[in-house]
């Protein structure tokens, strides 16, 4: 996607991406889930570090994803700036505003996250990655 991280910590994320032909849906405007794997990808990395900064070190996975897409972008510089809404011990809340480079809100989305804890199970394994025999989260 050719995603390039500018910032980052657990108070705020920023990112970029030039647009180009790959990123375009069949009208030749950003396809819809760019805009909201570069939401998600902002948000994630804070509320991982937000999350490693309070003491847990096992990370945040991805609950829901909200994005709105306001503008349509044909080419030019997209930058996306994460910040948190709330952080929890179980769950943090990060939203995100995508600017052209006129600084033009082009798309804005909340993700919540939950914090795992040592004993989660995803995908039916462990975070160590032992097999669990339930189907886990």
């Amino acid at each position: 996607m050719g995603f390039r991280i500018l910032e980052m910590s657990g108070e705020k994320v920023v990112g970029e991406y030039v647009v180009d032909e790959r990123h375009h849906q069949p009208y030749g405007i950003v396809h819809g889930g760019v805009h909201c794997s570069a939401v998600e990808t902002v948000c994630s990395i804070g509320a991982g570090l937000s999350s490693r900064e309070r003491g847990n070190a096992h990370g945040v996975v991805g609950l829901e994803n909200h994005t709105s897409f306001i503008r349509a972008v044909r080419s030019g510089k997209v930058t996306v700036t994460a910040t948190p809404v709330t952080r929890g011990r179980q769950s943090q809340l990060w939203e995100a505003e995508s600017r052209d480079e006129e600084g033009r809100l082009v798309a804005q989305g909340k993700v919540r996250l939950l914090c795992l804890q040592a004993d989660a199970v995803l995908g039916g394994r462990t975070l160590d990655g032992r097999q669990e025999d339930n189907d886990g989260a």
